[in-house]
């Protein structure tokens, strides 16, 4: 099946959102066995006409988002309507739910919004319970002239609750069983660069044309994918697992914060952070997973050298002796958040976002970083990781935590 997305956005193109769609349309519709084979981004207004007549003769389904709202240069509704010789006329029911949209918020619609109430002939209407722009899905044409098409809006969420829930079931059934569906298996391995997994992995796969190898990197973690039928990919996988099994953080796309949260969850345990240069993104990271209120019992932002002995007890004269971004305070840190908080295990961090404030003895990207548990052993570390200020916070995040992770599965830390 050949499957065609069509982002529009003038906002995409001029860089002021980042455009996810491709990401995760590839993700989902792979789990059907499809490939998207083409991506345009295009901006807001007519350009969608000749992207649409480009794209009709080559696809099978077209994925058109956004261009569905109610301002003068969202008009994907009515060109497509127009390209297919279609009437558009006013749904009521479509238009109760706009409205309600409003009135649950305590806002008024305007007239502009009954445009996103228009529906072609024949066009069956997506709901949109997140957002006032309901999808719309077109058959293909009987004679071949026109592809299925995908109306979405743009906004990731409202799209993807509704390809989800509605256009993934469309989908399953337009592929029906004409085509073998492959496996596609995900590691999620941390603390390893790309370039060396790489170097290590390659080789074995080289020669193996029943397994597509692939690799995504992010700050600090490396996905490493696996694609082909389902004996090859599990062969395949037991050699990344054997070779990796401290490394590897999930065997999904889960994050790692929500690993974490899992396993103290699962084990009835609890987490508290004191935070300084971090500034409570250690903490914030794992409330982004929900049900995370069962595993983080405090979050502390002791920024101030006064903060840490205050609130976590570190001694004043350690400070002045060590610094603040020292071992001695860290263990200090850590310790103090695990006694005050009463949770099972804590995580502490000090170090130097920069871009000043470093010297030659602690550098711009120097960290220490401290894990304590009840009962079990403090573990305090200096690390280095010279980036600009926003990625290093997120990397000592991830770092935090996986090492959290580490210690709950009785890893060694060092």
């Amino acid at each position: 099946m050949r499957i065609e997305v069509i982002n529009t956005g003038t906002e995409l193109l001029l860089g002021k959102v980042v455009n996810t769609h491709a990401c995760y349309f590839g993700q989902e519709l792979f789990k059907l066995g499809l490939r998207v084979q083409r991506q345009l981004t295009i901006p807001d207004g007519d350009d969608i006409r000749d992207a649409l007549a480009s794209a009709f003769p080559r696809s099978d389904v077209i994925l058109i988002t956004g261009g569905l709202g109610p301002t003068s240069d969202d008009v994907t509704r009515e060109v497509v309507a127009a390209m297919l010789g279609l009437e558009l006329h006013l749904k009521e029911d479509v238009l109760e739910e706009v409205n309600a949209f409003f009135k649950v918020r305590g806002l008024t619609p305007n007239q502009s919004n009954e445009r996103q109430a228009m529906v072609p002939d024949g066009a069956e209407v997506l709901s949109n319970p997140y957002g006032t722009a309901p999808g719309l899905y077109l058959p293909a044409a009987d004679d071949g002239s026109s592809p299925h098409l995908f109306l979405l809006p743009g906004p990731p969420r409202e799209l993807k609750p509704m390809f989800k829930d509605l256009v993934f079931p469309r989908m399953a059934d337009l592929r029906g069983g004409n085509s073998e569906a492959g496996v596609w298996h995900n590691f999620r391995i941390y603390g390893v660069g790309e370039s060396s997994i790489a170097g290590e992995l390659d080789p074995l796969f080289e020669a193996d044309e029943s397994v597509e190898l692939g690799y995504c990197a992010r700050l600090g973690e490396v996905d490493v994918r696996l694609i082909g039928q389902a004996d090859a990919v599990e062969k395949a996988a037991e050699r990344v697992r054997e070779i990796y099994a401290e490394d590897i953080v999930a065997e999904s796309e889960e994050p790692i914060e929500k690993v974490l949260v899992d396993m103290l969850s699962d084990r009835g345990e609890t987490v508290a952070t004191a935070e300084s240069c971090s500034g409570g993104e250690i903490a914030s990271t794992i409330t982004n997973v929900p049900g995370s209120s069962r595993a983080l019992l405090s979050g502390f932002v002791t920024y101030s050298n006064e903060s840490k002995t205050a609130i976590l007890g570190v001694d004043p004269e350690l400070i002045r002796e060590h610094g603040a971004v020292s071992g001695a305070v860290v263990e200090q840190m850590v310790e103090g958040c695990l006694r005050v908080s009463g949770a099972d295990h804590a995580i502490a961090v000090s170090g130097i976002a920069g871009p000043d404030g470093g010297s030659e003895e602690k550098p711009v990207g120097t960290v220490y970083l401290g894990i304590a548990s009840r009962g079990g052993e403090t573990f305090v570390k200096r690390y280095f990781s010279p980036s600009d200020r926003i990625s290093f916070k997120l990397r000592i995040t991830r770092l935090a935590i996986d090492l959290m992770r580490r210690r709950l599965l009785g890893f060694p830390l060092d």
